[in-house]
């Protein structure tokens, strides 16, 4: 038979779910395929825990299990896309490797996109008949609605869960929008609805969330901001980086900060202005560290105190330059007679873009 359905399995960490998995993917796919008509591609962000020898290893014994290792690349999103452009089957699958995601749905799937019942289908956690009892994270399923809410207004479709990270659809429809997905954040299907230039056929198959089999969850509160730059990306991402967008946000927030001491040190404690601005930068400096590593580099996040130390000393090395600009532009301008704030926000200005160059290459990005 040849091969109908690959389902990529995007990873980061997640090395005992591995083969437990594709044992219940083969046991769901048993009766309505032969052996050979699928194949599961690991797409692997290079793992800490051995996730991509896990898998060299079961490929080793079995042929239908590839493995992508993606160094100095990170994102499921893009995991998905790599992994979309990386197989020959007609039918692709996307779901998690945390047994969250029932396999014995791929078979319905299957049979509805070729019967062309729909153009995707969707496994959803909210449709009439789901659960999401085994979820218990009712923080995340507020999250979660309040996104689907905004997906659903963005998108036009009209489903349940369109941020939904199982589905499947035509490996031929992905590759026709690949070139114009963002690949940025999680949610590889709301990047696909908003991708296409006509609304797609959906069908939702109602699915009980299971609980994460071992090991620890990729997200957290910062997911809101993932989505918030998926819009972002859809919106004005082709003029403005969005990366650097999101920096500027932090970066904003620490204008904030920047005000906030200038103005304590400067008006309330009357001291110099040089010296008072400087202590401003300073503080508005770590803050910044502290808010891009949660939440712009996110996906490159650096952990533990040793990693934080130096990640913070490396940011204060490499926006030296930009804060001694800031520094000095402020004090030239304020002593010219400018307005002390007005001055201030020029110097940050300044200093933010050189600030951003350096940090995403030096800090979270590589030499």
């Amino acid at each position: 038979m040849p091969l109908e359905l690959a389902i990529i399995l995007p990873t980061l960490n997640e090395r005992g779910n591995l083969a437990p998995l594709i044992q219940r993917i083969e046991n769901a796919l048993k009766p309505v395929m032969d052996d050979d008509g699928w194949e599961v591609l690991v797409v692997d962000d290079d793992s800490t825990d051995g996730t991509a020898e896990e898998a060299r290893k079961l490929a080793r014994t079995d042929r239908r299990v590839r493995i992508i290792q993606r160094i100095g690349r990170r994102g499921l999103s893009s995991a998905a896309i790599e992994g979309f452009c990386a197989t020959a089957a007609p039918f692709a699958a996307v779901m998690d490797a945390d047994h969250q995601h029932d396999p014995a749905l791929l078979p319905e799937m299957l049979a509805t996109l070729k019967a062309d019942e729909a153009d995707i289908c969707v496994a959803s956690r909210f449709a009439e008949g789901a659960s999401t009892e085994g979820w218990e994270q009712p923080e995340r399923e507020r999250l979660s609605s309040l996104a689907n809410r905004a997906a659903r207004l963005i998108t036009g479709v009209k489903m349940s869960d369109p941020m939904s990270g199982y589905f499947m659809l035509r490996t031929s429809r992905a590759l026709e929008l690949t070139p114009r997905l963002s690949g940025i954040g999680f949610k590889i299907l709301f990047d696909l609805l908003a991708t296409a230039d006509a609304t797609l056929r959906v069908r939702e198959l109602p699915l009980k969330f299971a609980a994460r089999r071992e090991g620890e969850s990729k997200l957290d509160r910062a997911i809101l901001f993932d989505f918030l730059a998926g819009l972002y990306d859809r919106t004005l991402g082709r003029v403005i980086p969005t990366r650097f967008a999101l920096f500027g946000t932090v970066g904003g927030l620490g204008v904030i900060v920047h005000y906030t001491v200038l103005t304590i040190m400067f008006t309330g404690m009357t001291a110099t202005f040089w010296k008072a601005h400087t202590i401003a930068v300073l503080v508005a400096m770590s803050f910044n560290f502290w808010l891009n590593n949660w939440l712009t580099y996110r996906d490159k996040r650096l952990k533990g105190f040793g990693r934080l130390l130096s990640g913070w000393i490396g940011f204060c090395a490499t926006c030296a330059v930009g804060g001694f600009a800031n520094v000095a532009v402020a004090t030239l301008l304020e002593s010219q007679g400018v307005f002390w704030a007005l001055a201030a926000l020029a110097g940050i200005l300044i200093g933010s873009v050189w600030n951003y160059a350096l940090s995403s290459r030096f800090v979270w990005g590589r030499f």
